[in-house]
């Protein structure tokens, strides 16, 4: 055999050591994912608040033109998932788990309590809401309708800095008080008050309710909000 034969030969073999092993692994099976920690759990309860806010938002300029028809039904159910998913379980789990924490700690005093506020604030708000829907003739004439756009963009304008400083602030430095082990500990308590709370596909499900929310507006396609450039 010449040299030229045996390189290519060697090559040839190299190439299907190569494929061979890129085989194995491809049908390697996949590693189950990590599990959710107790901060990362909060900043996606937030995804389905923000998601709910886009309802808001939606109902809220429709509420301000008199051609449209209020959505009324669809403003109760995401008022009530506000109330039910928001207020009762993610903010009761702030309010019980994490703010207390960090106070103790002497950290993010000032912020606690503008946090606390809002949170009274916002319930007030979703209580009003939730009265504007009852009734036969609700939001059909144009005071009520127009109360009601102002308690929306009132709850929509104070949730996202809210949740925004959570996010960025006050969660990273809740995380900053515990070991591994202890965070670890604590996601899993996280997780049985969700099913405690919500059952035990709580936040799958209330996904799954702004998603119909968003479908019963039309405002599901993702695409829709790309900018055009015309």
């Amino acid at each position: 055999m010449s040299t030229n034969e045996a390189s290519s030969r060697r090559r040839f073999l190299s190439t299907v050591v190569l494929l061979g092993a890129g085989s194995t692994v491809a049908a390697a099976p996949k590693s189950k994912p990590a599990e959710v920690n107790a901060t990362e759990d909060l900043m996606r309860e937030h995804g389905v608040i923000r998601r709910t806010l886009l309802v808001y938002e939606e109902i809220a300029r429709r509420l301000d033109l008199r051609e449209e028809k209020a959505p009324v039904e669809v403003l109760a159910q995401a008022t009530r998932l506000m109330r039910r998913f928001g207020e009762a379980y993610h903010e009761k789990t702030e309010e019980t788990e994490v703010f207390p924490r960090l106070v103790k700690a002497g950290q993010q005093k000032e912020l606690v309590q503008v946090l606390l506020e809002q949170h009274a604030a916002g319930r007030k708000i979703t209580e009003s809401i939730l009265a504007a829907t009852s009734g036969r003739d609700a939001l059909t004439q144009p005071q009520p309708r127009a109360a009601a756009a102002r308690q929306l963009n009132l709850f929509i304008r104070m949730y996202g800095p809210h949740a925004a400083r959570e996010d960025t602030d006050l969660f990273p430095a809740f995380r900053n008080l515990f070991d591994e082990k202890q965070f670890n500990e604590l996601g899993e308590r996280f997780e049985e008050q969700e099913h405690r709370l919500l059952g035990s596909d709580g936040f799958e499900n209330a996904l799954k309710e702004v998603a119909q929310l968003e479908r019963a507006l039309g405002i599901h396609d993702l695409a829709r909000f790309t900018p055009s450039e015309r």
